[in-house]
């Protein structure tokens, strides 16, 4: 490690946060964690005391981001890292999901990693320095059927970054996606959201999908201390790319993709290239 950085993350009661919060002070860093509620905020900060500064965030309280990150920025110092983490999971056939969820997830998931991002760019800016991380996930490039909403949500991150990788590189401020496969955390497990069953047409393809989806939380392959682990390499990278995945399932998977996309590209390439004047 270089140099000690200050690392802002939110969303760091469990899972990846939690993880990443507890591997970066191990290094050395100092952290701000958001959390839901004092209890928590009490149990993060005793993790180093002095070094570990726990906020109270609800990250969809956007008019709420903008004076807290000036707080911290005054009163704790300059933050080197942003860590867009905080998310969820929805689950649920898109027909039988309520546009609410929808709503509610890319208010957590988009809506208010974006918000964190405005707050915090006029001080990247005027550093000319920063690294914002956003978790987004494999499901930001891979779909699989019951998460459409999810997936969306990632999508979008994950658009919304690589966009932000092109415009804020003359200010020296690095923008890396991170695409976790499946990680032990409590994604598929009490933090999912899973939309009521209501068409029997659907049973048959996706209830087995479901209740697989419910079997394997908790065992599924990916260890968020490793994961961890591997996010921190890019804070000292020269050069940090501009996604991340994590987890031999996501490089297995997008891999696939990619390969499939090319195919249905040629196989296209007539058609596509026939439309221009």
């Amino acid at each position: 490690m270089t140099s000690a950085k200050l690392l802002f993350i939110t969303g760091v009661s469990s899972g990846f946060g939690r993880a990443l919060a507890e591997q970066a002070l191990q290094a050395g860093h100092r952290v701000v964690g958001t959390l839901r509620n004092e209890q928590a905020k009490e149990a993060f900060e005793a993790l180093s005391p002095g070094r570990c500064f726990g906020r109270i965030l609800d990250v969809t309280d956007f008019s709420a981001i903008p004076p807290l990150v000036d707080a911290v920025e005054q009163d704790i110092g300059a933050v080197d890292v942003l860590v867009n983490n905080a998310g969820y999971g929805h689950e649920g056939v898109m027909e039988e999901s309520p546009m609410d969820d929808m709503i509610k997830q890319f208010n957590v998931n988009v809506f208010g990693a974006v918000a964190l991002i405005k707050a915090f760019l006029p001080y990247f800016r005027a550093r000319r320095a920063g690294h914002i991380l956003n978790i987004t996930s494999m499901g930001g490039f891979i779909t699989m059927p019951g998460i459409s909403y999810y997936c969306g949500s990632k999508f979008a991150l994950q658009g919304i970054s690589e966009t932000l990788t092109q415009e804020l590189k003359p200010f020296n401020i690095a923008v890396t996606a991170v695409q976790p496969g499946s990680f032990r955390t409590d994604w598929a497990g009490r933090s999912m959201v899973r939309a009521a069953r209501s068409i029997s047409d659907y049973d048959r393809s996706f209830d087995p999908i479901r209740e697989t989806r419910m079997k394997r939380s908790g065992h599924q392959p990916g260890d968020p201390v490793k994961a961890a682990s591997a996010i921190l390499q890019l804070l000292d990278s020269p050069a940090p790319p501009t996604s991340l995945l994590l987890g031999s399932d996501a490089v297995t998977l997008v891999r696939d993709k990619l390969r499939r996309m090319i195919t249905e590209i040629d196989t296209w390439e007539a058609a596509s290239c026939s439309t221009d004047g």
